[in-house]
């Protein structure tokens, strides 16, 4: 999907300068409870080429696990509810092509699926798939981060101190 419009508008305001925006990070999982049949669902990222969960800019007004479903469906066609809240975290701040700085604050939720055949929904992804939690691709650290809290069975969510 696009820049939301409402980054666009800040934008216009305050060029690159670094922009402090809310987003969040989709732990999608189908399969019995057990490790060794549970998947996963991640994408392959167009600008870099590197495995990721389902992850997104939180839109104003939109609610964290709401915003979660939104992305994943818009990125990988496949539908899921929220479980729980996994982890709050902070990304580093990014740079990008453009020369836009920004960090996000990362909300991780842990969401079941419902249905969907996973394909490439948008134009931010060029591969969509389901991953034995045995067989998992090398993930950036914040997407590893963000898997090991979903998969933690604790009582209460996960914060970085």
């Amino acid at each position: 999907m696009p820049t939301p419009e409402f980054v666009l508008s800040l934008r216009e305001t305050i060029g690159t300068a670094p922009l402090w925006l809310p987003g969040c990070k989709a732990v999608v999982l189908r399969g019995s409870g057990s490790e060794r049949s549970q998947q996963v669902l991640l994408v392959r990222r167009v600008d870099n080429g590197r495995w990721t969960l389902p992850a997104g800019i939180i839109e104003p007004g939109e609610e964290p696990a709401s915003a979660a479903v939104r992305e994943t469906l818009e990125e990988t066609n496949v539908t899921c509810v929220p479980r729980r809240l996994a982890g709050v975290g902070t990304t580093h701040e990014v740079t990008y092509p453009n020369g836009d700085r920004a960090q996000y604050l990362d909300v991780v939720m842990v969401m079941d699926y419902v249905c969907g055949e996973a394909r490439v929904n948008d134009d931010e992804n060029t591969d969509v798939g389901w991953f034995g939690l045995d067989a998992l691709p090398d993930l950036p650290q914040l997407h590893a981060r963000a898997l090991a809290w979903g998969l933690e069975e604790a009582a209460g969510a996960r914060f970085v101190p």
